[in-house]
Parts: C-alpha cells; sequence; structure tokens
C-alpha cells in the first residue's frame, strides 16, 4: 500500500477519482431528498469538514517538524563525526562506521524506533573506550547524550500518525457525505450539475488521499525530509547539505 501511494502521483488519482465518479453520478439511481434528510445532509458535511481540517493540519504541521528534527540530528551527527577525524585511524574508522550503520537503519526503516540498537551500541562504545583519545571520545559521548532529545522528538513526530480511531470516524462521515451526493436528484440530463457532483465527490476523495499520504509520509511535501542524513552518508560525513 505504501509502495503504491509513493509511486502515485496526486494527479493521477484526481483523474482516476473524476472519471469514476462521473460514470457513477450517471449511473446511480437518484432520489429527490426529503427535507430531513436534506438536514443530515447538511449536519453531516459539517461534521465532516470540523473533523477532517484540524486533523490535515495536525500532519502538516507533523511533516514541518519532522524536518526540524532531523536537521537537527544531522547537525548533531555532523559536530559528532567531525570530532571524529581528529582521532587516531582504527578508532575513527570503528566509530564512523558504527555512525553509518546507525544511519543507514534509520534511513531504511523510518518508524519511531528505528536505529534504537545501533545508538545504544554507539554510545556503549564510548563508554567502554580506554585509549589515548579518551578525551575526544568523552567528548563525543557528551554529543550523543544531548542528541537524545533530538532522537526523542523524531521518534515522537514519526509515531504521530493518524489514529484508527480517527479513520473511522472520518471514513463514516466520508461515506455518507458521498452518498448523498450521489443520490442527490439533478437530473442526467443536466450536465453542468452532473459535473459539478462528479468534481465534489472527486475533491472530497481527494482530501482523504491527501490526508493519507501525508500520515504514511508518502506526501510530496515529506520526500525532503530525510535530505540531510542522506547527503551526511553520500558524502561520507562532510555535507549536510
Amino acid at each position: 500500500m505504501k509502495l503504491v501511494l509513493h509511486k502515485v502521483r496526486l494527479s493521477w488519482f484526481f483523474f482516476v477519482f473524476f472519471v469514476v465518479f462521473m460514470a457513477a453520478a450517471f449511473l446511480v439511481p437518484q432520489r429527490t431528498l426529503e427535507p430531513a434528510a436534506l438536514t443530515l445532509f447538511s449536519v453531516n458535511s459539517f461534521l465532516f469538514g470540523f473533523y477532517i481540517a484540524p486533523v490535515l493540519g495536525r500532519q502538516s504541521t507533523r511533516i514541518d517538524e519532522l524536518g526540524k528534527a532531523v536537521r537537527a540530528e544531522s547537525i548533531a551527527l555532523f559536530d559528532m563525526l567531525l570530532r571524529t577525524k581528529t582521532l587516531r585511524r582504527n578508532t575513527r574508522n570503528k566509530l564512523q562506521d558504527m555512525f553509518e550503520t546507525y544511519m543507514q537503519a534509520c534511513l531504511r526503516q523510518r518508524h519511531a524506533a528505528e536505529g534504537e540498537e545501533q545508538y545504544e551500541a554507539l554510545i556503549g562504545y564510548c563508554l567502554k573506550y580506554e585509549g589515548d583519545d579518551k578525551e575526544t571520545v568523552d567528548k563525543i559521548l557528551n554529543l550523543l547524550i544531548a542528541n537524545q532529545q533530538n532522537r526523542s522528538n523524531l521518534a515522537m513526530q514519526l509515531a504521530n500518525r493518524v489514529y484508527s480511531n480517527e479513520w473511522w470516524i472520518m471514513l463514516v462521515l466520508f461515506g455518507i457525505t458521498m452518498s448523498f451526493v450521489l443520490f442527490l436528484k439533478v437530473g442526467t440530463d443536466n450536465f453542468m450539475m452532473t459535473l459539478i457532483k462528479g468534481l465534489l465527490c472527486t475533491g472530497l476523495s481527494m482530501l482523504m488521499i491527501n490526508l493519507l499520504k501525508l500520515s504514511t509520509l508518502t506526501h510530496k511535501k515529506a520526500k525532503s525530509i530525510w535530505d540531510p542524513l542522506h547527503r551526511l552518508v553520500e558524502t561520507r560525513f562532510y555535507r549536510i547539505d
């Protein structure tokens, strides 16, 4: 599912939904809604908009916060890796390999607790180190501990997806809204109103797809989140931009 969301652009979803709902607008039997049904339609539409708007805003803000957290951690790692360049070759290579293993684990999975084992291994190595470069290694250890705040913030934002109970509420409200729109009688001979009906259903569906892509971090806005870590690994710890 996530792979499909990564590959399929929002514009393609729009065209597919538009064709499907235009066909549905002509094929679904239409009914003249009673005043009570129209009242339910109005209340449901209001609740749907009232509920989905803050959830969309929260997920958009979450991506912004993730970008800040990844950049903060990248800067912290860059600082630590710069300090390794003054160490003896064996110690430097060992630490740099461990840092790279940690970053690769984070980039590969992108889960809340990913890289925890590798990060603990880094801290353990620095704690037990007794070589001639102990002072520098101790400074790296202090930076590793200080960076835990960045890691905690990153883990919190990664875990802050749309919850299942929120999905259920929005899907119920979305389904009811879509049903009312499709069943609403506008006349199949009135092409303009049928076009508006198809566009309305398409727009509502795009809201849900947008939310899904934001929640799973497959939205275009989320693609650049991991760039600092990627650049750090690709340049062998010389650049983060």
